[in-house]
């Protein structure tokens, strides 16, 4: 590959141990009596964009924050549940900085990039101090001191919580702090807005346009740098355990304008979901990742064994984690346990209707701490449970299965979250950066918080101290250009006036993606995929209805916005999959596995990131490479036997 097709990730040189600081030091300041000279517009406020709001404006920088739900606290992060992780190593178990940098690269399936998950390491320590101090009420043990539990693909216990309510709990830290800042005036909030493109001008970003909701006005917003944290895009598969609102808007219209979106086929299946209940379910539900903790997860020996689970003896089980994974039990990373259990699924060994779930079962760690016990570190969790499936955990064993819940892949950053278009910033789930091929758990939370309190606020003023931004009016041509552009689609979408609503296109968009592009992928299927998301795409710009206008509350013009983006980032995804022949962490390609059915990279053709270049709707998008050197943690065969 040509070398102008190689990224340059802006790493700075040393020891990893000091790179962050040297970067820190290398970068230009901009005097705080000059940040209230310089604007900057954060698209999201959830952990990553609620933080980074909250604290530019703390720094005096004048701040717009968009979100589209009614409220910051509404944002997605408040169902994150298990817990946080950093080292802090309280318990005295092992941790440390390097450890925690050694099992995130690991987790990934080396490929991700050194120098950022290091830096994510070092920061963790940082941000519970800083939540301790807003308030956030992390577990306690009896003497006072904070507790800690352990997730997949850890051997220590790092991850910090509150009950199974953590993102909530942290989400209401950032959103406080907001709330001040805009009490203070440095942030104004404008909710119930959604942003439907980017504004590029002289190669910068400088600005969004957004459509309010509830009136349906098209507006746009200049600003001297644009900040998007507006997370992942698992909704693509229809049913996921995200919020129903949660879209790819944002980050595929930045990627329409040239910003490059790195390893879209890296996404996460969450091992501990309720299983899918019925063809016309809209989403799915998560079971924490910290039940794993005391949950066995076991089926029957015997195919197609239908008996209650109380009616199967011990020898007839099978808790084929620990059986295959002794080291790590139950707490394998998530990749590994999901594929797990789709296998004993497909040999006819799963339990439930249509046998697709397996038991998570807590009775011996009931019978070991007591009810009290568990209630206290899982209540909320067991109350859920039981009022989806109407079945009492604490009696009977939970089902679970696999489901869509989080995308490694994002757009592409450098070291600085800074994307390709100079002033556009990425954090959070919606860049690509520190999780390679497959996250693991409690580290999504210490990622957002790490980017929007303790990394932007230094790149994006060494950005800012750089750049002499001339004054742009919303008269400016690119700008006019960007509105009427966004005006057209919308009145393209209403002018169609076909016979199939948008949830029915994107029901069977996200069954392709998920039979062909999920939680096992090959060559064949794949371009089956291909074929049949485009007929999908062709048939939707001639065949969808959207009732309403453009001029009011029109949540059917909303959705068919974010299918049309899905679909086109649905084709990009296969073509990912497509192109990376080996199999690595979320990304299981069949022709590519050991003996034992594990993951098998190809690290002489494909360590590295894949950043795709936007073409044209009916172009092939252009590869480009950032080839990922591992120093430190020396790339082997993940084992966690």
């Amino acid at each position: 590959m040509p070398d102008s097709k190689l990224l340059d990730a802006r790493i700075p040189g040393g020891p990893i141990e000091q790179k962050w600081d040297k970067a820190r030091f290398d970068m230009k300041l901009v005097n705080p009596a000059n940040k209230r000279k310089y604007s900057v517009i954060v698209v999201g406020s959830g952990l990553a964009g609620g933080s980074a709001a909250a604290t530019l404006g703390e720094l005096g920088y004048n701040v717009k924050c968009f979100c589209f739900q009614d409220s910051p606290r509404r944002a997605h992060s408040i169902a994150a549940q298990g817990g946080i992780n950093a080292a802090k190593n309280y318990q005295g178990d092992g941790d440390s900085v390097y450890r925690l940098f050694y099992d995130t690269v690991k987790g990934g399936d080396f490929r991700a990039r050194e120098a950022n998950v290091y830096r994510l390491a070092q920061v963790s320590v940082n941000i519970i101090d800083q939540c301790v101090a807003q308030g956030v009420p992390f577990a306690r043990e009896y003497g006072g001191l904070l507790s800690n539990r352990s997730f997949g693909g850890a051997q220590v216990s790092r991850t910090f919580y509150a009950r199974g309510q953590t993102g909530q709990q942290l989400l209401l830290g950032a959103y406080q702090a907001l709330e001040r800042q805009i009490h203070e005036g440095s942030v104004t909030m404008y909710p119930r807005s959604e942003m439907l493109d980017l504004i590029v001008i002289d190669g910068r970003a400088r600005g969004i346009v957004t459509r309010d909701l509830v009136s349906g006005k098209i507006d746009a917003h200049i600003a001297d740098a644009v900040v998007l944290g507006t997370g992942g895009y698992g909704n693509v598969y229809y049913l996921s355990t995200n919020a129903k609102g949660s879209n790819c808007t944002a980050i595929w219209r930045a990627h329409k304008r040239g910003a490059l979106f790195a390893n879209p086929c890296f996404t996460q299946i969450h091992p501990t979901c309720i299983p899918v209940s019925g063809d016309y379910q809209s989403k799915l539900t998560l079971m924490s990742e910290s039940l794993r903790n005391d949950g066995r997860i076991w089926v029957p020996v015997k195919k197609g064994d239908t008996r209650s689970p109380d009616q199967i003896p011990e020898a007839e089980r099978d808790y084929y984690l620990e059986r295959k994974y002794p080291s790590f039990g139950n707490l394998v990373p998530r990749d590994v346990a999901s594929r797990n259990a789709k296998s004993v699924c497909d040999e006819g060994r799963g339990v439930g209707p249509g046998a697709l779930g397996v038991y998570l079962d807590f009775s011996d760690a009931i019978k070991r701490l007591g009810e009290d016990t568990i209630r206290e570190r899982y209540g909320n969790l067991f109350d859920m449970y039981e009022r989806i499936t109407d079945e009492n955990p604490y009696k009977v064993p939970m089902r679970i299965y696999p489901a869509i819940h989080y995308t490694m892949g994002g757009l592409w950053v450098d070291y600085h979250l800074q994307s390709t278009i100079p002033g556009l910033f990425v954090i959070g789930e919606a860049n690509f950066s520190d999780h390679g091929a497959n996250r693991l758990g409690a580290s999504a939370l210490m990622q957002g918080l790490s980017d929007g309190y303790f990394v932007l606020p230094y790149t994006i003023g060494n950005y800012l101290a750089q750049t002499k931004a001339d004054k742009t009016t919303l008269d400016h041509a690119v700008v006019r250009g960007a509105v009427d552009q966004v005006q057209s689609q919308e009145k393209q979408l209403l002018a169609i006036k076909g016979k199939r609503t948008v949830d029915s296109f994107h029901r069977e968009l996200g069954k392709i993606m998920w039979d062909h592009c999920g939680m096992s992928r090959t060559a064949a299927g794949l371009r089956q995929a291909r074929g049949q998301v485009n007929e999908l795409r062709e048939e939707f710009w001639t065949n969808v209805n959207v009732p309403g206008s453009d001029a009011e509350l029109n949540q059917a013009l909303e959705k068919a916005g974010r299918v049309a983006d899905f679909f086109e980032l649905g084709s990009l995804m296969i073509k990912d999959a497509l192109e990376r022949e080996e199999s690595c962490g979320g990304h299981f390609r069949e022709e590519y596995q050991t003996p034992e059915g594990e993951a098998q990279r190809d690290d002489e053709r494909f360590s590295y990131a894949a950043a795709w270049e936007y073409k044209g709707v009916n172009a092939e998008p252009e590869l480009h490479k950032e080839p990922l050197e591992f120093e430190y943690v020396h790339p082997s065969q993940r084992s966690y036997k």
